[in-house]
């Protein structure tokens, strides 16, 4: 059964739809579509992830239309005012405000930074933990890291 189409597919063919690219850990980059199922390409080069992300995009719209489909509609990002409400304690509060006026800084200011620098540091652990996981793996592998071969290496010096 040939669903109704709500708009003309050259309509559809021309609307912006996310998508974010990976670089793959066996290289090339992936990119996926997740307004448009299973719309996924892969290229070695980055400077064909546009054209060929444009091209999957297109071929997944024309086909899905032509069977009939409903076309999902973009998705866009959330905007975010850049404020936000935040009720803590009494003296929490006068411990910021403190140290906001010992910076010079005003407490908008400081609680933003404060919270960027934490930001930042989670993205690093949780990068570091991947890494620590994926040394792991390999080392379970039977390949040695550098830091393995150099102990071994200085125990070997020092017999």
């Amino acid at each position: 059964m040939v669903a109704s189409h709500i708009k003309p597919l050259e309509e559809y063919l021309a609307m912006e739809y996310p998508f974010p690219v990976i670089a793959s850990v066996d290289g090339g980059y992936v990119n996926r579509f997740p307004d448009l199922p299973g719309c996924v390409s892969q290229t070695d080069d980055l400077t064909d992830v546009g054209m060929i992300a444009d091209e999957i995009r297109q071929l997944w719209i024309e086909t899905e239309y032509e069977a009939g489909a409903d076309i999902p509609l973009p998705s866009h990002a959330m905007e975010y005012s850049g404020k936000f409400n935040l009720r803590l304690p009494h003296s929490l509060h006068q411990t910021l405000v403190e140290s906001a006026d010992h910076e010079g800084v005003s407490l908008n200011q400081y609680v933003t930074t404060l919270l960027s620098r934490h930001d930042a540091q989670a993205r690093i652990e949780r990068r570091l933990e991947a890494i620590e996981a994926h040394v792991t793996a390999m080392s379970g592998k039977g390949v040695a890291c550098s830091t393995d071969k150099r102990k071994a290496r200085d125990a070997r010096a020092h017999r």
